[in-house]
């Protein structure tokens, strides 16, 4: 008999239920804390939002990014970030908007191409040069939440459609729940939040809503097949149904992120450690949050009683 990897053990009966009234006050509480800091500390925008230079150049060899970052580093012109770009000898280079003109901003890129001459040697090749302005800037910050806004709108439609309105606020409230969270935890920690960081903020939107579904459909399933079971204790079975296999997913995938964050470098540091945080409380928030709405809105049987098998009588769990 092939062995089968358990965090937890089947049959579980973890009354959830019990602390919905506790986990809604943390979860607001936690919600309300993320958005004053978010007033009061604001986040680290990077090149992305604030404006600045993009550089890409082509190296004789396969590039050493480590010796090209001390190169630059030193150069005092601030926030500066180099990654492989498409190929081992492709680098891209962002510095942040310097104080002053566009002569001010030109005398910084040579300033660059002077240090990284010296580091790597005459062979290397200067493809790219572009400078990001604020309005450029300001349009990627207006992309970005509809990009957010409309994923967000997006699943709501679609859990309406394929559950109940109920549902469909449950699922949404997760998710603003997760966001708002994932925007606190970039106020306390300061870590940049750039374009990749959005990009993490929309996966995230998709794991919670994945873990979601999951729970969504065994309560869909349970309130077919018991009907007269108080919707409370059905939630707690539907939950518990589920706890195997949600522990299981996010374990896995927590250990695939922890291994990009000790190997994957600085480049990837930020999207790694969103989508940390994310996993948590997605996990959370699926059983903490989505779940517990269906309780405080009710949820109407008859709606999915259309597809249920004639006969199908009341049954209570083992």
């Amino acid at each position: 008999m092939a062995w089968k990897l358990k965090l937890v053990p089947d049959n579980t009966h973890v009354p959830f239920m019990g602390v919905r009234n506790l986990a809604f006050g943390l979860s607001a509480g936690l919600a309300i804390l993320s958005i004053v800091l978010l007033f009061v500390l604001g986040l680290n925008f990077g090149i992305d939002f604030r404006g600045g230079t993009l550089i890409q150049a082509k190296t004789p060899g396969v590039a050493n990014i480590a010796g090209m970052r001390d190169a630059v580093g030193s150069l005092g012109l601030g926030d500066l970030s180099l990654q492989e770009f498409g190929s081992a000898d492709e680098v891209l280079i962002r510095v942040e908007r310097q104080v002053g003109d566009a002569a001010e901003q030109q005398a910084a890129v040579e300033v660059i191409k002077e240090a990284l001459e010296k580091a790597v040697g005459s062979g290397i090749e200067f493809r790219r040069v572009e400078f990001v302005g604020p309005q450029v800037s300001g349009e990627l910050v207006r992309a970005g939440a509809l990009a957010l806004g409309l994923a967000l709108a997006a699943m709501l439609v679609y859990i309406w459609f394929r559950f109940e309105w109920q549902f469909s606020v449950g699922a949404v409230m997760a998710l603003v729940h997760d966001v708002i969270l994932t925007f606190g935890f970039f106020a306390v920690t300061g870590l940049e939040f750039n374009l990749s960081i959005v990009a993490a903020i929309l996966t995230i939107v998709g794991y919670s809503m994945n873990d979601t579904v999951v729970v969504y459909d065994r309560v869909r399933e349970n309130l077919r097949k018991y009907k007269k079971m108080e919707l409370r204790e059905l939630l707690d079975l539907s939950i518990n149904d589920t706890l195997s296999r949600t522990t299981l997913t996010s374990f896995t995938t927590l250990l695939a992120l922890i291994a990009l964050a000790v190997v994957g470098g600085p480049v990837i540091a930020g999207f790694v450690m969103a989508m940390i945080w994310g996993v948590v409380i997605g996990t959370y928030s699926s059983i903490f949050v989505a779940a517990p709405v269906l309780l405080y809105l009710g949820v109407r049987r008859q709606a999915f009683d259309k597809n249920t098998e004639e006969g199908a009588g009341d049954a209570n769990p083992a």
